[in-house]
């Protein structure tokens, strides 16, 4: 992406589990000018600022908007906060990066998709994984054919992790596999209905462990596994394709992906007068073939994602994880919770209305 000799200038708003983050990529960076943090914790943000740079610090969103001439505005606070915090920076004319959710509802969501839009700013949703060079590498494989049509994905996103105050464990965790299939399915993520399970067996009053189904496109099946109780920690996907079937292990950084030449054949599944107990009767038999892992690029993902955020605000390219791929998630997030509240019956994924409904 272009280097500009005017880095655009940003202030980061929440200085609390993933704002340091943002800031530290935003101060490393030579296309963006780290102007200021924000947070109602002083102490907390001055020591953010005297890691990366010393920026400002203030307590408010308003005195940020009216105090400091930045271009755009990183978001790192809880989901519920999300929508009125954008909202009165684009109000400011200010181009918006949003952690996880987009927002707490889909309502929401969409009208800041809406406003963004009106505005003529850039909206972005801090969806990591898909910056990451696995993830890439995972797309590039499915676009080119390497595994042949999908047949199914297997998620695991486990560990002992924190109950979160204000989500579930889906709006927690389950937005990076779903953001994470929306960046490598060809058509995104459009599944038609959502079956979803929980349990909370701490008595936390939401669910801690979940299980999300949702039926793909050309009869493909994609399930997530979620949960914050697992004394280990897993992070894995299973891509299984007509071809070759894929294993992503994030958490083993020798071998992160593996490509399988195995899978099952049926032979002799023509019909004969249509009858359709032939297939049935198919034999199978096992492909057994070669095993390799793809090498794959080293770079830090959030340095690259602030580079597309840069880019979409400069250049005008367009992002992957802009607005209406955010709204795609939180559409299946919305979906998931009422099937949750049917008592895991399916639920309808309901469609970005009029101007969102546009293909990816």
């Amino acid at each position: 992406m272009p280097n500009q000799t005017q880095p655009l200038k940003v202030a980061v708003i929440g200085a609390g589990y993933w704002g340091p983050n943002l800031a530290r990529n935003f101060s490393t960076s030579s296309l963006w000018d780290l102007v200021a943090i924000c947070d109602l914790d002083t102490e907390r943000a001055e020591a953010l600022a005297a890691k990366v740079g010393r920026p400002a610090v203030v307590s408010s969103v308003s005195q940020l908007l009216a105090d400091f001439d930045i271009d755009a505005v990183a978001i790192a606070t809880p989901a519920r906060t999300h929508h009125p915090i954008a909202m009165q920076a684009m109000a400011a004319g200010k181009h918006v990066l949003v952690e996880k959710p987009l927002a707490d509802r889909g309502s929401a969501g969409r009208e800041l998709v809406e406003t963004a839009e009106d505005l003529g700013l850039v909206l972005m949703a801090d969806h990591t994984y898909c910056y990451t060079p696995a993830v890439l590498k995972i797309r590039d494989l499915i676009a080119s054919g390497d595994l042949g049509e999908i047949l199914y994905i297997d998620s695991v996103r486990i560990n002992l992790g924190l109950v979160q105050p204000d989500v579930d464990v889906f709006w927690d965790l389950a937005p990076h596999d779903l953001s994470i299939l929306d960046f490598i399915l060809p058509d995104g993520l459009r599944p038609l209905t959502v079956t979803a399970q929980s349990a909370d067996p701490l008595g936390a009053g939401k669910a801690c462990v979940g299980y999300l189904s949702m039926p793909l496109p050309g009869g493909a099946l994609a399930h997530i596994h979620v949960n914050w109780l697992s004394p280990t920690k897993i992070r894995s996907m299973v891509i299984g394709g007509s071809k070759r079937t894929l294993v992503w292990d994030d958490l083993n950084p020798q071998q992160r992906l593996s490509v399988y030449d195995r899978g099952v054949d049926l032979r002799g599944q023509e019909l004969i007068n249509g009858d359709s107990s032939d297939r049935r009767n198919a034999s199978v038999s096992y492909r057994l073939g070669d095993t390799w892992s793809p090498a794959l690029e080293e770079f830090e993902p959030l340095a690259r994602m602030v580079s597309q955020f840069h880019a979409s605000i400069q250049d005008d390219v367009a992002s992957p994880t802009d607005g209406r791929a955010a709204m795609r998630v939180l559409s299946v997030l919305e979906a998931t919770s009422r099937s949750l509240e049917k008592g895991g019956r399916r639920a309808r994924v309901l469609g970005d209305e009029m101007r969102l409904e546009v293909a990816k």
